[in-house]
């Protein structure tokens, strides 16, 4: 069998027109200005879905952008894999629901949960099952809807975190660019520093648990900032020794937009040009899984990722769990797909002149 690789063929990620500023978020009494909340965290203001909106359906709107990019129809995904820690539901899979919403009904779908590190950890599978043959190709998906886990009496959680999705194609490719490393970690003894209590089989939601507010994000800032910074920069730089690169070798750093103090302190940590790394956590808050894609999107509609340009991707989040990834972009249709695509729109073309011309 012939070398094979997955490649990004097509992005695309969507925000919800909501609009949350600092000031908006003083007006709806929490206790915090502006000043404080971008001086510790570089934050201007975030996106909130809106009613009606959810995970699955901002997942979706992202999905058809990186496919219509990608000229794949969703009728030809062999598989959809979603990352996120805000669910429409327990069960069924939120992947399940834009798979429908798609009409993808080829496709296989799962969720993946490891909170801010879930878009690694999707690419990552689906990098897996693209090399060992399983699939051709694969719609990786990050989305999330935190708006509606926050507890706006607690300023240290609730400034942090917006809504939004984004989405990539990953494609099986013989070229000799594509996804060149991923590696993921997990440490499951401090997962109680940032996590939701509430909700799932061992705190039941109650009456008494919605009281005590523990269906809400919390989080020990101090010890999670100290453990994301190591943790995202050890990963990093495995990552780029798997991939046979180094630092130099990278054209853009994206990293998991958590903080703007703790994306400073990975990139002094690992001595890495500040001009190399893609910073929107202004303009969209932590996006948990959805922060890297909608990144991923943003730097390729800039112009910032191009043909040929090695990416590194790292993250950290609950759990905990951290992981990155080195890929070689490419961004476009892959020559092989797109032409037999091409040959199968015009026998089609042919096709239908022939039955106009045929007799009845």
């Amino acid at each position: 069998m012939a070398d094979r690789n997955a490649v990004v063929t097509g992005y695309g990620f969507y925000a919800p027109p909501r609009v949350v500023t600092n000031l908006d978020l003083e007006k709806m009494g929490v206790d915090t200005s502006d000043e404080w909340i971008t001086s510790r965290t570089g934050i201007k203001e975030r996106r909130f879905a809106a009613d009606g909106e959810t995970t699955s359906s901002m997942a979706t709107r992202a999905a058809r952008i990186a496919l219509e990019r990608a000229r794949l129809r969703p009728q030809d995904l062999d598989l959809v894999v979603l990352g996120t820690c805000s669910p429409d539901y327990l069960f069924p899979a939120t992947a399940c629901l834009v798979q429908n919403a798609l009409g993808a009904e080829r496709a296989g779908a799962f969720d993946v949960e490891a909170a801010c590190t879930s878009f690694v950890s999707s690419l990552a599978i689906a990098n897996g099952m693209i090399l060992a043959g399983s699939a051709r190709n694969a719609l990786v998906i990050g989305a999330e809807c935190l708006s509606r886990l926050l507890d706006l009496k607690d300023r240290t959680t609730c400034v942090l975190f917006g809504d939004g999705a984004g989405a990539v194609v990953l494609e099986a490719s013989n070229a000799s660019v594509g996804v060149e490393s991923a590696v993921l970690h997990a440490d499951g003894s401090k997962g109680d520093l940032l996590w939701v209590e509430g909700g799932g089989s061992r705190v039941p939601a109650t009456n008494e648990t919605v009281a005590q507010g523990k269906h809400f994000i919390r989080m020990q800032g101090g010890e999670t900032f100290k453990l994301a910074v190591k943790s995202m920069a050890d990963a990093a730089e495995e990552a780029l020794a798997e991939a046979g690169v180094t630092a130099n070798d990278i054209d853009l750093m994206i990293p998991h937009q958590a903080n703007i103090r703790i994306i400073e302190a990975v990139v002094k940590r690992m001595r890495f040009p500040s001009d190399k790394v893609f910073v929107n956590i202004q303009r969209y808050g932590n996006t948990s899984a959805a922060s890297i894609p909608i990144a991923i999107a943003e730097a390729a509609e800039q112009g910032r990722l191009k043909k040929g340009d090695r990416v590194l991707l790292c993250a950290f989040g609950g759990g905990f769990t951290w992981g990155a990834s080195v890929m070689e972009w490419w961004g476009v249709p892959i020559p092989d797909r797109r032409e037999k695509t091409i040959v199968q729109r015009a026998a089609r073309t042919v096709d239908d002149l022939l039955d106009r011309v045929r007799p009845v």
